[in-house]
């Protein structure tokens, strides 16, 4: 680490819980960001302000004015613009020291491997159950912890799954792929600020991860309900006949 990168990450180093070694592995990390919307705007600026390395980010859409009310990484002249070239611009102008790679396109199984494989950390922040399932199934295949958040109208919710893990649930654990119907903000709506908050613990969340720091919501989901602005941890066991994770 140099004298700039001590400058720079100088309020984190000062941190007896991260100090110059826990800084160093966070700048020797490398994570994936899939979904550049409401939860990876805040996430991949934070994670890029906070100096990991590395980071991936994937995402096939292009920036619209309906985005700009809570997608903060995109602004009104990116309007029309792919939303990875948006937000890598956004993310090196905050931090020029970092790498930046783009995957401009849907994820799916064919692709995800690729993606997933040489990574520390997956961030989930997509908004249908379709890609968070495809996107659990790699990460317990190539034993990937998986940051997963959602958010809706004022309600959030966000947790780590280590379903490789002998006694640790994967999503799919949580969630079914039957029986879910498929809600997400462009039906439903969000106030701006819950999508902030949630994305802000979701990349909390992950250098915890990284750093293997306190409480890392492993096998528990956290629910932010913002209207009432409380927060209620529920417990996730793993499911014994899980299709995914059920054999690790």
């Amino acid at each position: 680490m140099n004298d700039q990168e001590l400058l720079r990450y100088s309020k984190q180093v000062m941190l007896p819980q991260i100090e110059i070694e826990g800084q160093q592995k966070i700048m020797d990390s490398t994570i994936l960001i899939i979904g550049m919307g409401g939860l990876g705007s805040p996430t991949a600026l934070y994670l890029a302000a906070s100096g990991v390395g590395h980071i991936i980010i994937a995402d096939f859409d292009q920036v619209e004015l309906s985005n700009l009310q809570r997608q903060i990484i995109h602004g009104t002249s990116d309007i029309g613009d792919d939303k990875v070239d948006s937000a890598k611009a956004k993310m090196l102008e905050i931090n020029p020291n970092i790498k930046v790679t783009i995957a401009n396109e849907i994820v799916h199984t064919d692709n995800l491997s690729s993606l997933i494989k040489d990574v520390d950390v997956v961030l989930d922040g997509t908004d249908n159950f379709e890609s968070r399932f495809e996107i659990n199934k790699a990460c317990v295949e190539f034993q990937k912890p998986l940051v997963s958040a959602a958010v809706i109208r004022l309600e959030g919710q966000i947790s780590v799954f280590k379903g490789y893990e002998k006694d640790q649930p994967c999503y799919q654990c949580l969630y079914s792929e039957e029986g879910n119907e498929n809600e997400s903000c462009v039906q439903n709506g969000v106030l701006a600020p819950v999508a902030g908050l949630v994305g802000t613990i979701q990349a909390l969340q992950t250098i915890k991860v990284l750093l293997g720091l306190g409480e890392q919501l492993c096998g528990t989901l956290l629910l932010v309900d913002a209207l009432d602005l409380s927060f209620r941890k529920v417990k996730i066991v793993k499911d014994t006949k899980c299709p995914i994770c059920s054999l690790n």
